[in-house]
């Protein structure tokens, strides 16, 4: 396994980009590099504000055209043979990296799926709902990988091999998935690290939570995804 790089992605998250952040800097393996594309001045601050301060940590500029456009421009500036990506509004354990990069020594592994842990409260009927489908999710990744079965990546914390990935298509909704399916379909294994903790706070409104749900249908109803040979879950999950 050659250099890795942390790649997240922010959109109006200066609020907590810094914690995300900090959640890697610890953990870094030695050379890697943590580089945040994101379009906002706000965000833009707190980031350069760390790079700053920290010299593995750098901005690349957001082409503004969604996320897709924003991971190309990433991936053409990552440094890195494995990438990890994030976003702006998570964080991880403090000891997530080590779990998520060890499956990368088999040379047939293509990417691993971190595990995300709800941190929304349990006492509200959308917080409930999040922390039975992260579980839900997480037994199901469990069972699959156990079983060598094809999983889709976790977009709030994965890893890839970063040959096997060219170009992320610029319609797409579902990026992770779109990834796991290229890593999958140049015959690959995706496996699942579930010590690999992300912390993930879902929507707190109705109306929040049917927009993240319907991005995510759509995105499986994608004609890339929805002619492909591999299947994993749900498109609601």
């Amino acid at each position: 396994m050659g250099d890795v790089s942390i790649l997240i992605t922010a959109f109006r998250e200066a609020a907590t980009v810094g914690r995300a952040i900090e959640a890697f800097l610890p953990q870094l393996p030695q050379g890697a590099e943590i580089v945040v594309v994101c379009p906002d001045p706000q965000t833009i601050a707190v980031v350069d504000d760390y790079a700053a301060r920290y010299p593995a940590v750098r901005h690349v500029a957001d082409p503004q055209r969604g996320k897709p456009a924003a991971l190309n421009a990433a991936l053409k500036a990552v440094r890195g043979d494995i990438v990890v990506f994030s976003d702006g509004d998570v964080f991880v354990a403090k000891d997530a990296l080590p779990p998520l990069l060890a499956p990368f020594a088999d040379p047939q592994v293509g990417a691993v799926s971190g595990c995300p842990v709800s941190v929304s409260p349990r006492d509200t009927v959308l917080g409930y709902w999040s922390h039975l489908l992260t579980e839900s999710i997480h037994q199901m990744r469990l069972a699959r990988d156990d079983a060598g079965q094809f999983l889709v990546c976790s977009g709030y914390l994965f890893a890839c091999r970063r040959s096997l990935i060219t170009h992320v298509p610029e319609d797409a909704l579902a990026e992770d998935a779109v990834i796991s399916h290229r890593v999958a379909e140049q015959g690959y294994r995706i496996r699942y690290a579930p010590e690999a903790r992300v912390f993930v706070k879902y929507p707190t409104s109705y109306r929040d939570w049917l927009r993240q749900k319907v991005r995510s249908a759509g995105g499986f109803a994608h004609d890339y995804l929805r002619k492909s040979l591999m299947r994993m879950r749900s498109d609601w999950l």
